[in-house]
């Protein structure tokens, strides 16, 4: 089967080769496209005891505390994101090349670490057949995607022939990967649980009734503007899921400030929150924003096809969290904390104004069985 596989993917290139080239002249895709595809500036790895692998900027984020842990790492992503936020952990990263160029690409680790749902078969297979012990940890299915996996389950038995554990984040998820053809599996929970996100830095909480609107997506500010009156102890702090869609949500937050008189500032040129209606355009800084929150409004899920976002990240601070009903990719989070309020935006007005509770992280887990598993093969 891999070299069935191996050829389609080939044939796959060969034809998708100019449309890749073109699209790698979009901002967002520029260092990608080229590294993945074409190998541009994308040497292979330095030696490395443990091979970590995610995809982008906040698959990154939940593997740090984990990667840091280990001296000998190498990391490997997809999105340009990702890369920033990998690099800065580890000089070894580099982005994960198209499959076809792994054979010749990749290097050989004691211990191949992959996140979630990257299951690349090319990956998994040239990593056992050079002697890496392969893991998959935080494994989940979620409800939407569980009938896709079905319908692709003999390539899903012939991918997890080459995994040798994992970790999964539930009892459903443990069921729907056995399945599937999944063999050893244990059960730890969430590690975005495991490993909650510290504060880089402590800002002055304002006197004011912080209200952040959090990783949110294209027209879901305006649809939560639209239902959100500021009171006049309230101060306001967007913070759009991805950096490219910055200036869009500038020129949003600052019609709805001028709209209502009010002051508006962006975070990247005043490093605090003094105005009424704030932009965060910085990455990295959420969690400190989370620490100073009163009410924490998550996106992703106002609009049908995101499926939510992390809420255990704000939720170790205790402020009220108010999310959309199209939550399907975290329904195993949601379920580990209490409080959680999932509205309409149309809804979101009377819930702050009324006397809503503050979030509580019911259910913590472990990554200890993780790591004493990477360790057993260093």
């Amino acid at each position: 089967m891999i070299i069935i596989y191996y050829f389609l993917a080939s044939i796959l290139y060969f034809f998708g080769a100019i449309f890749l080239l073109l699209l790698s002249f979009k901002k967002k895709y520029n260092r990608s496209i080229p590294a993945r595809f074409f190998l541009f500036d994308n040497p292979k790895f330095q030696d490395a005891d443990v091979h970590f692998h995610a995809c982008s900027f906040g698959e990154v984020q939940a593997l740090k505390p984990l990667m840091q842990k280990f001296d000998s790492k190498a990391i490997s992503v997809v999105t340009n994101t990702g890369f920033e936020a990998a690099s800065k952990i580890c000089a070894n990263t580099r982005f994960l090349p198209f499959e076809i160029f792994l054979p010749f690409w990749l290097k050989k680790s004691k211990t191949l670490v992959i996140f979630e749902a990257e299951l690349w078969l090319m990956l998994v297979f040239m990593a056992k057949l050079k002697g890496s012990r392969v893991i998959l940890i935080n494994a989940r299915i979620s409800d939407r995607s569980y009938k896709s996996y079905l319908k692709f389950g003999f390539f899903y038995r012939y991918l997890f022939k080459f995994i040798d554990k994992i970790y999964a984040q539930s009892e459903l998820d443990k069921e729907r990967l056995k399945t599937l053809g999944a063999g050893e599996i244990e059960v730890v929970g969430n590690i975005k649980a495991a490993f909650l996100p510290s504060v880089s830095k402590i800002y002055e909480k304002p006197k004011a009734r912080v209200i952040v609107l959090a990783s949110t997506h294209a027209s879901e500010e305006e649809m939560i503007l639209d239902n959100l009156n500021l009171k006049e102890n309230d101060l306001l702090i967007i913070a759009p899921r991805h950096p490219e869609r910055f200036a869009e949500v500038e020129k949003l937050a600052g019609e709805y400030a001028k709209k209502h008189d009010f002051s508006f500032a962006k975070f990247s040129q005043r490093h605090k929150f003094d105005a009424k209606v704030n932009l965060l355009d910085t990455l990295g800084e959420l969690v400190n924003v989370y620490a100073i929150s009163d009410v924490v409004v998550l996106g992703g899920s106002f609009v049908p096809n995101i499926g939510g976002h992390n809420p255990i990240e704000c939720a170790q601070f205790n402020p009220v969290i108010i999310s959309g009903e199209f939550i399907f990719n975290q329904k195993a989070l949601f379920g580990l904390v209490e409080n959680i309020y999932i509205a309409k935006a149309s809804e979101i007005g009377g819930i702050i104004d009324g006397s809503a509770k503050k979030s509580k992280i019911a259910v913590q887990a472990s990554a200890e069985a993780i790591i004493k598993d990477i360790r057993s093969t260093l």
